[in-house]
């Protein structure tokens, strides 16, 4: 098979194909839908940790925290997605540049601020200009990662707020007046019984993080969008061994394909949590579950 490859000019048919699906970019393309699913991975329990943290600001007694939690919901859900995907990835990379430069360059003199530029010394950059490619990729990729997590965490926050609300507030003052502290109460009745409620809402969060991770080719992050734009355009036979016309529709159907299965999966896996946590709940699932059984 490598030998065949070696002259692309002399294939045709199944096996000029065979080596052009094969190439080192295609094998990056191929790599980069792994590059989704642990994006997905990851972000969602970073998301939920930031919303649960928010949530539970929101909900606190101390009215300064119970401020924050709630702007910190407000503000986020109420400026464009694009935007602060743009804007927390240059903050996010500044301020670690900012605290390595206060770090390892204590000694400097000069404005970091300079106009409209941001300048630290060599050793505070992140990642260092002589760092490996992967290294760069890396730091991309968690940079996007925590993004991600930021912004909707103030989505799940609101959710998980929701659902919290939701519980009957009498279980709370029953478990309150059986001795539990309000922390006990808060971690042994209400946390156990408040993801049923949130569940429809954490759902549908889940499904707008797969629809936004093709965010990741704004970021500079080489996924499955950008790939499918890359390989798919027209390519000449003096830039290429494998020359072709405009196939950007056949990749971008592959990512079609893609997607409808990663949530229709899903929908799967939403259905049986759904079923899991109505398991004896003072809710219409639960009940006809409850009547089921009986």
């Amino acid at each position: 098979m490598f030998e065949s490859c070696a002259d692309p000019s002399s294939l045709e048919g199944l096996s000029w194909f065979a080596c052009y699906l094969t190439t080192g970019k295609h094998m990056a393309f191929y790599a980069s839908f792994g590059t989704v699913l642990l994006l997905l991975a990851i972000i969602l329990p970073a998301a939920l940790l930031f919303g649960f943290a928010g949530a539970t600001a929101a909900r606190s007694r101390f009215l300064p925290l119970s401020i924050l939690g709630k702007t910190y919901s407000a503000i986020v859900r109420g400026v464009p997605d694009i935007a602060f995907f743009l804007f927390f990835v240059i903050a996010l990379d500044q301020a670690f540049e900012y605290i390595r430069h206060k770090i390892k360059c204590p000694d400097w003199s000069e404005p970091i601020r300079q106009g409209n530029d941001f300048v630290v010394c060599t050793a505070a950059k992140m990642p260092l200009s002589n760092s490996p490619a992967w290294v760069h990729d890396t730091y991309a990729f968690l940079v996007a990662v925590l993004t991600f997590a930021i912004v909707y965490g103030a989505f799940a926050a609101q959710v998980l707020y929701g659902a919290m609300q939701a519980v009957p507030r009498a279980q709370i003052e029953t478990a309150e007046a059986y001795g539990m502290s309000h922390a006990q109460a808060f971690r042994r009745i209400l946390v156990p019984q408040m993801w049923i409620y949130a569940l429809p809402g954490l759902g549908n969060l889940w499904m707008i993080m797969v629809k936004a991770t093709p965010l990741l080719f704004l970021l500079g992050i080489q996924d499955v969008v950008y790939w499918a734009r890359d390989l798919g355009g027209t390519k000449q036979a003096r830039f290429t061994d494998y020359p072709h016309g405009d196939w950007r529709m056949f990749y971008f159907g592959a990512l079609l394909v893609f997607y409808l299965l990663l949530t229709w999966v899903s929908e799967k896996v939403l259905d049986r949590l759904t079923r899991r946590f109505s398991l004896g709940q003072a809710t219409a699932a639960g009940e006809a579950m409850r009547k089921a059984g009986a």
